[in-house]
């Protein structure tokens, strides 16, 4: 089943939440909605859910119009942050509980139940206590009670955000391996762009109640629309240019871009920390001398801070490991930068 929510409008008191917003969802897909606080996602996810009512607009569930139905109505499974457990119940009795209000037969209930426990390897843990169970184990709980009325749709809001890292990066595994098991058309809000990337099928860049780009993973990150998507998804180095003659400069640096916009002076090129080439020697007229700040080790990714003194700028280079053993690099050291890939944008913004 299809989800579609179009020219969505919704205001509290005089402030605009969603501003004609229109997101579908293809069915058996899994979409996100990506966006700093105060974007409108959650907002956005509410409507469709029928937890809040649109100014404007309509919710969509392949061609039924269920603007006007009750979330009962719509038979959604909705996941929370905070888990919203029952703690007076069971395991098992929390799974239940939706069968239970839909008058399911006793029998069906525990056969659906114990089947979904199995699936998440929770079945020994049927009669405990949720205050038992560690963070993952009740977000998982939690994902199989939304998903034991068999719902037409999933939508889970931040359902990782309560989580510590680690646990965070498994449940990300699990909900694609689950979402590809039983194909449920979901959209769910993060503010996580790895998040994202790696579990949906399709990405939804929102900022300020407006929809700034929708593709999949790849394309967003590889064709980021605007400069808010550029400097929205993850860390970018901004360099100040003049635009001569075709030519976007930093002093006497010329950025490597596939274009440079006609229509000013002056702008700004986005180049992300692993599109730097990080030297011991000066390389020609593309690049800056630089003095090391910090160097961050841990990690598959060797993350360089350096300050560019010429143009006051402080700029991050990412490196593999190897070439950070090769290089030896150490704090206070003065090293050669230059741009491999540079992008730029009509639209400039203030972040």
């Amino acid at each position: 089943m299809s989800i579609t929510a179009k020219n969505i409008v919704k205001r509290f008191g005089k402030k605009t939440v969603l501003d004609d917003v229109t997101v579908e969802a293809p069915a058996g897909t899994l979409v996100a909605l990506l966006g700093p606080s105060g974007s409108g996602k959650t907002t956005l996810l509410r409507i469709i859910a029928g937890l809040e009512v649109p100014d404007a607009g309509s919710v969509l569930y392949q061609d039924d119009d269920v603007t006007n139905q009750t979330a009962r109505e719509r038979n959604i499974g909705f996941v929370f942050q905070h888990y919203a457990l029952f703690r007076h119940m069971t395991v098992f009795e929390n799974v239940a509980f939706g069968l239970r209000v839909r008058k399911w037969p006793d029998q069906r209930v525990r056969d659906r139940v114990a089947e979904l426990l199995q699936l998440v390897r929770l079945d020994e843990y049927a009669e405990r206590y949720p205050s038992t169970l560690s963070g993952g184990q009740k977000q998982r709980i939690a994902l199989v009670r939304a998903l034991a009325p068999e719902p037409r749709v999933m939508l889970l809001d931040e359902p990782f955000g309560a989580l510590d890292a680690k646990v965070r990066s498994e449940l990300r595994i699990w909900l694609r391996k689950f979402h590809d098991e039983f194909h449920v058309t979901s959209l769910f809000v993060t503010h996580d762009q790895e998040e994202a990337f790696e579990v949906a099928d399709k990405v939804v860049v929102m900022n300020q109640g407006r929809i700034e780009q929708t593709g999949t993973p790849a394309e967003v990150f590889e064709h980021p629309a605007n400069a808010f998507v550029m400097d929205f998804l993850g860390n970018v180095n901004v360099f100040p240019v003049q635009l001569l003659n075709g030519r976007a400069m930093l002093g006497h640096i010329e950025m490597p871009l596939p274009y440079v916009p006609t229509g000013g002076d002056e702008g700004r090129v986005f180049v992300r920390p692993h599109e730097l080439e990080l030297t011991r020697h000066h390389d020609g007229s593309s690049s800056m001398a630089a003095k090391i700040t910090h160097v961050n080790p841990a990690g598959s990714v060797v993350k360089v801070r350096l300050i560019v003194e010429q143009f006051g700028l402080m700029i991050s280079v990412d490196m593999s490991p190897e070439r950070y053993t090769f290089l030896q690099l150490t704090a206070g050291e003065v090293v050669f930068i230059s741009p491999k890939k540079g992008r730029m944008f009509a639209d400039e913004y203030v972040i």
